[in-house]
């Protein structure tokens, strides 16, 4: 072999770690409540919870639960319930 593709063998690209804000984590009850004592100091009620389920879907990123979990204090309560 020569010296070119034994360098190319053993350099290997090495994918660079995401930082905390990047990672997705799964948009559970647990961790929306976790969020939302953290950032609020009290819990979110049932339907508050489902709301930033329904709009993050089933992963996002700490920073997308965090913005979500206060904006949805913020909201008009008939724009959080959905009608039946």
């Amino acid at each position: 072999m020569s010296a070119e593709k034994i360098k190319a063998k053993v350099t290997r690209r090495v994918a660079k770690p995401r930082s905390e804000e990047m990672k997705r984590i799964p948009v559970s009850e647990s961790n929306i409540r976790k969020a939302a004592t953290r950032l609020l100091n009290h819990n979110l009620v049932s339907t508050e919870v489902q709301y930033v389920q329904r709009v993050l879907g089933t992963t996002a990123t700490q920073k997308d639960i965090d913005d979500n979990v206060i904006a949805v204090r913020k909201m008009v309560w008939s724009s959080i319930v959905v009608p039946d």
